[in-house]
């Protein structure tokens, strides 16, 4: 394709499939994590994507390619932690789908492409804590998943477009704390999840997002206080995601989505006072996230999700005065946290997992030199501007903890 469209620049077919040919490199590179190279061959199909829109405006395909490099950019910079770039690139690629979007507002594809643009927004703006531009967003997402859904009620696509935005405006309604308004999102999403996935039992992504509508619900009902109705939908989820990883015990994916409902049903039997029920569960998630970890030690959620089941483990022990028991299991979590914080002293929530690591042990044992560990990295991370102003009362908490 170099080869070709070197030796005719003027040739757009050529310089099309020039443009593809990168991209298609950096999908695979994106794919094997190399995010460096994805980003350089997208950046390189963007350049050839920008010389043909501006050539002619008024070719649509042209710019839905550009429309689509932006987009494929701002993936591997939000990937790379670059949010800022990641939205000014979904913003740019908005942009392009707007025009194309009023051009032909019969076009279902150029709609869509709109709507993956302001998801793609408000989740760079939920990552940034700005929740009323994410809100915004999604709406203007739920709008058009609405109208397509509406328009051809036999598209599953659309259907599961339309469930997955009520998600997404749930999510930041439950941010915001207005919890009816989440439960009525979760709710609307919940039941097309269903619907889907009874009509096609063998469609694993519908089963999976219908795994996920009954654990968003879950979570708006127990932190309404509805602790029996938030165990009865962790229980619904928790039946599909063991058929899943069942069906298939080499998918990573769905093994850590059972190990993250084996926890919440024992956050709920824990609040309920079932600490036998609870470490039951707690011990399930634990297996599960210790294969995980093991498969893949450099693999940092893995990592974080074992640390987080021996502190929860560690927490029911306490509850039931199992010290020794506790102690072992707060002494496990504590070393993954060290390792995470250590290889990245920027990365705020790994140093806050690390001072909840150092007083849970101040706690067990008595001993205040874990609490002024623990005071020595909120106290770096205040002064690097890492610390979330909502922790800000750690400060204070910790110098008592460690009499400084």
């Amino acid at each position: 394709a170099e080869r070709l469209a070197a030796s005719d620049p003027s040739n757009t077919v050529w310089q099309k499939h020039l443009s593809d040919s990168h991209s298609l490199i950096g999908s695979v590179l994106k794919s094997q994590g190399d995010l460096p190279g994805a980003l350089e061959s997208y950046r390189a199909s963007l350049g050839i994507a920008e010389r043909l829109a501006t050539s002619d405006p008024s070719n649509s395909q042209w710019q839905q390619n550009l429309l689509t490099s932006h987009g494929l950019i701002g993936d591997v910079l939000g990937s790379q932690g670059d949010l800022p770039g990641a939205l000014e690139r979904y913003r740019t690629s908005k942009g392009i789908a707007e025009r194309l979007a009023a051009s032909d507002p019969s076009s279902v594809e150029w709609q869509r492409d709109l709507l993956t643009s302001h998801s793609k927004i408000g989740d760079v703006l939920v990552s940034q804590g700005d929740l009323s531009g994410a809100l915004e967003s999604y709406r203007a997402s739920l709008g058009i998943a609405r109208r397509l859904a509406t328009s051809d009620p036999s598209n599953a696509g659309w259907q599961s477009d339309l469930s997955i935005s009520h998600g997404r405006v749930g999510h930041v309604l439950g941010a915001q704390g207005d919890l009816p308004g989440a439960l009525e999102s979760y709710r609307a999403s919940l039941g097309i999840a269903e619907r889907l996935a009874v009509s096609d039992p063998s469609n694993a992504q519908w089963q999976r997002e219908l795994s996920f509508s009954h654990d968003r619900l879950g979570d708006v009902l127990r932190a309404q206080g509805d602790l029996p109705g938030a165990l009865e939908s962790y229980r619904a989820s928790i039946g599909i995601a063991e058929r899943l990883a069942a069906s298939d015990p080499s998918n990573a994916q769905w093994q850590q989505d059972l190990s993250l409902s084996y926890g919440k049903i024992g956050d709920v039997l824990g609040s309920q006072g079932d600490l036998p029920g609870a470490l039951e569960s707690y011990r399930a998630s634990l297996g599960i996230a210790e294969r995980l970890a093991a498969s893949d030690p450099g693999n940092p959620v893995w990592q974080r999700d074992l640390s987080i089941s021996h502190e929860m483990i560690g927490n029911v022990l306490g509850a039931q005065g199992d010290l020794p028991g506790t102690l072992e299991s707060y002494r496990a979590s504590m070393r993954i946290t060290e390792r995470l914080a250590a290889s990245d002293p920027g990365n705020p929530v790994w140093q806050r997992d690390l001072v909840v690591s150092y007083v849970r042990l101040s706690e067990v044992t008595g001993d205040k030199a874990h609490a002024s560990k623990a005071l020595d990295v909120a106290l770096d991370m205040q002064q690097r501007g890492i610390l979330a102003p909502r922790d800000a009362w750690m400060i204070e908490d910790l110098k008592r903890r460690s009499e400084q």
